[in-house]
């Protein structure tokens, strides 16, 4: 069954920036990077993390420096970008992962703080203005990723790439441990094995595809801004793995599609937009407790 799903979703992407917005779509497609890295750590290994931003701002900000101070192409700008997600992911990782539930919570929150205010701070960033005019370049001087077409295919590509990753990973005997460990942790220590390794390891696979996300959104928009780093950035992720479905594979790509559909749609309630997302999660949790993805699979596994 996978192999035909993967199928339709590539077919999806090769015609949909010819019925919708391709920019919109790029939007889309980055978040749902950054939602599917959540969810490794959110529905594979149990862990809560409200900080997630910081590893989306960290490669946001160093990629549209790079690429507009240092000259940097894109595939150097965003590679670089990446790294230093998954190394902040690393040192990050090592200081909370002994934590388990809310405490890991918090530690990352107050981690993802500490990581906003030097952001802040730094002259390099820009402060309130962020750093704009972000040169897109080419890919490897043949593409040019000025046009938003050409753009977007590429950025499907690395979506797919990234989906596929998450999806071998969740598959192999590795991602079975990992389930092992959230499903009862005691058991596996008594098997021989070191839940902390294997907790700190997917945690650093999430920071470095959620800084590639925010890497390629950097690029997309020609902009990296504080929002990128910011807590509410990291409750949206959150929010996007519940309404798709925690602990589903597709589940994260459709919340994130839903909520970047929701935001295109009603961006002109401005203020008012943050109150009716809230009123379309609540109705979502009460009518799709698993989640969109997660309540349908439910279904037609009753139903076979």
């Amino acid at each position: 069954m996978w192999p035909w799903i993967i199928a339709g979703m590539i077919a999806l992407l090769f015609v949909a920036p010819y019925f919708l917005y391709p920019v919109f779509l790029m939007r889309a497609l980055c978040m749902a990077i950054f939602a599917c890295a959540a969810n490794l750590l959110i529905g594979y290994v149990g862990l809560l993390s409200i900080g997630q931003a910081m590893f989306l701002g960290t490669a946001a900000y160093l990629t549209a420096y790079s690429a507009k101070t240092w000259g940097f192409p894109f595939e150097a700008a965003v590679l670089l970008g990446t790294a230093a997600a998954g190394l902040l992911g690393l040192v990050t990782g090592w200081l909370s992962i002994k934590r388990t539930g809310m405490y890991f919570a918090m530690v990352t929150l107050a981690l993802s703080q500490l990581v906003y205010l030097v952001y802040v701070r730094a002259p390099f960033t820009g402060g309130e203005n962020g750093i704009q005019r972000v040169p897109r370049g080419m890919l490897l001087n043949v593409l040019n990723l000025g046009n938003d077409l050409t753009l977007y295919y590429v950025i499907a590509a690395i979506f797919i790439a990234c989906f596929l990753l998450i999806f071998r990973i969740i598959h192999s005997p590795f991602g079975q441990i990992v389930k092992a460990i959230r499903e009862n942790e005691t058991r596996v220590i008594s098997l021989g094995y070191k839940p902390h390794h294997y907790k700190l390891i997917v945690f650093v696979i999430a920071a470095a595809l959620t800084g590639l996300a925010g890497a390629l959104k950097a690029v997309v928009f020609q902009l990296a801004v504080l929002s990128d780093a910011t807590w509410g950035t990291s409750g949206d992720v959150v929010l996007m793995v519940l309404m798709g479905g925690v602990g589903t594979v597709l589940g994260p790509v459709v919340g994130a599609f839903m909520l970047a559909g929701i935001e295109f749609l009603l961006s002109q309630l401005n203020a008012w937009l943050i109150l009716v997302q809230g009123v379309i999660f609540i109705a979502c949790v009460l009518v799709f407790r698993r989640g969109v993805i997660g309540e349908l699979g439910a279904y037609f596994r009753k139903q076979m």
